[in-house]
């Protein structure tokens, strides 16, 4: 049997309707992995434990999210159908504070029988509320609920989507913001801002990228790097649940770059990304959910100071965000503070989030979200007084100036790990390449019907040390489910990281939050061919 038929029956038998939806075993182990190293259930007695431990507001905040086919207004007369939250893209914004129990219902009414899920992305909760089928929880299938319930116990920004196929390049995404309630910075206004590469129901849809993807380059000549040769003969495995990926669309249209390919980006390249910069050629990007030609924007006055949160939601593309004739303040990344650096210009990579202060003048400024190594740009308005509107091809000053990453910035005192030798070292060798499309771990693709087979073993209480090391010539957005890690001894706390071709980036968590954890490029093609690992902890 197949890979992609083997993972629909499995998933066909976890499907749930209502609250039955987890598959964990209640006695606080699932299976066993190498004879007798049991690991700990998402439902078991542990996690339970560990949510306990919590503090608690004692505040329940209540919703519905209904995942939905939608005709979305991106703006400049752009109107494809995809598929969102409630009709919205990006989706309403939930804001919580720390300590507050989320309650949210996820209503599941995407077409086809498709199935879905919710992962909150960056947020620290209970194993079988992290949303990722069937590693901790079921596939939530079309036509029925789930609910999701968990604390929220560190304050910062963060974002939601779905964890199964690449549903996340379609609309299904949001802001998540968890405000602290001894808030130590000082300012007049907040602007959440959401970066997006889009090409969903314009040039076709994600599932026929991946189609397209997963057959790799061949002798076509990509320049994309080809790392390991090896996918443990699963390349471009598919991974969606059952009846998760659609029937193919009839707006894919051939490029005409002689290249044969609809999807493909080829030539893309970026000194700051270390050579190759994407696989998809989009045709917007997206800030705040509108096209370049129409923008969003904020209104404010002189002289006020603004916090942005900022989330870069995309599937394939790094934004190079600057503010025209303003310094950046970064405050935060990932949810946890920094110390303060004032700069010109961020990379944000997919799945990373960067707070930052600014103080705005008088005027009408553009926020320009450049794609990275692309070519191509989203932009909004900041507008706090008259001024001709900058054209859409404005490029400011700052996109060359003084650009910082997160290996530039050093965690805040009150957040940084405490000196300690770590118990145990993963070696995360990150392989493949765009010759095959056969992205993995440790050149091993991630099996979604056996997602206990070679796990990343951990402790609780352990000091755990991960080395990526990047053996291709692409780089990768690491991402880390249920933890916060730090990049080196005083680098920031993060649970993304861009890992850049040729290198490795060693980062430290202390194992907290026991279950069995996602770890994944979150470049969503790349994780979809097989880039992702269990982090599971024993029993």
């Amino acid at each position: 049997m197949n890979s992609i038929s083997r993972r629909s029956v499995l998933l066909a038998g976890l499907g749930v309707a209502g609250a039955s939806a987890l598959t964990a075993c209640d006695d606080g182990t699932r299976g066993s992995v190498s004879g007798d190293k049991a690991l700990i259930s998402p439902s078991g007695a542990a996690v339970a434990a560990a949510e306990r431990k919590r503090p608690h507001s004692g505040r329940d905040r209540r919703l519905t999210l209904t995942a939905a086919p939608a005709v979305v207004d991106l703006g400049g007369g752009v109107t494809p159908r995809t598929w969102a939250f409630d009709g919205h893209t990006p989706g309403k914004e939930v804001r919580l504070s720390a300590g507050d129990t989320l309650t949210a219902e996820l209503s599941n009414r995407l077409p086809d029988g498709t199935s879905t899920s919710i992962h909150w992305h960056g947020i620290a909760l209970r194993n079988d509320m992290d949303g990722v089928p069937p590693l901790n929880q079921s596939a939530v299938r079309s036509g029925s609920t789930f609910t999701y319930r968990f604390t929220a116990e560190t304050p910062g920004t963060y974002f939601f989507h779905p964890h199964v196929g690449v549903q996340l390049d379609r609309g299904l995404y949001a802001p998540l913001i968890v405000e602290d309630p001894r808030e130590p910075l000082a300012y007049d206004d907040e602007w959440v801002v959401v970066l997006d590469d889009w090409l969903d129901g314009v040039t076709g849809t994600p599932d026929e990228v991946f189609d397209e993807l997963r057959h790799g380059m061949g002798d076509m000549g990509h320049p994309h790097g080809t790392g390991s040769p090896s996918s443990g003969g699963m390349e471009g495995h598919d991974m969606s649940a059952m009846g998760g990926r659609a029937a193919p669309s009839a707006s894919a249209t051939a490029r005409s770059d002689g290249t044969g390919t609809t999807f493909m980006l080829m030539g893309a390249t970026s000194r700051l990304l270390g050579g190759d910069a994407g696989d998809v050629a989009y045709p917007h990007h997206l800030v705040n959910g509108r096209v370049a030609t129409d923008p969003a924007v904020y209104s404010g006055k002189p002289g006020r100071r603004v916090r942005l949160r900022v989330v870069n939601a995309a599937s394939d593309t790094a934004y190079r965000l600057a503010l025209g004739d303003h310094k950046l303040t970064v405050t935060h990344t990932d949810g946890y503070p920094v110390r303060h650096r004032d700069v010109d210009a961020l990379l944000i990579g997919m799945g990373e989030r960067y707070d930052v202060l600014v103080t705005l003048g008088d005027g009408v400024f553009p926020l320009v979200a450049l794609a990275e190594g692309k070519k191509a740009s989203g932009r909004a308005l900041v507008r706090t007084g008259s001024g001709r509107t900058p054209s859409t091809t404005v490029r400011p000053r700052e996109l060359d100036g003084a650009i910082t990453t997160a290996a530039r910035l050093r965690a805040a005192d009150e957040v940084r790990l405490e000196p300690a030798e770590a118990d145990v070292t993963h070696k995360i060798t990150l392989t493949g390449g765009m010759e095959r499309y056969d992205w993995a771990l440790n050149g091993r693709a991630f099996d979604m019907t056996d997602p206990q087979a070679d796990p990343i073993l951990v402790e609780q209480g352990q000091r755990v040390r991960l080395d990526f090391v990047n053996g291709t010539g692409m780089w990768h957005p690491m991402h880390l489910h249920g933890h916060t890690y730090q990049l080196g001894d005083n680098g920031p706390r993060k649970d993304t990281t861009i890992v850049l071709p040729g290198t490795t980036t060693s980062v430290f968590f202390d194992a907290a939050n026991p279950g069995q954890w996602m770890l994944h490029c979150h470049n969503a093609y790349h994780g979809e061919a097989g880039m992702m690992a269990n982090v599971a902890y024993r029993a």
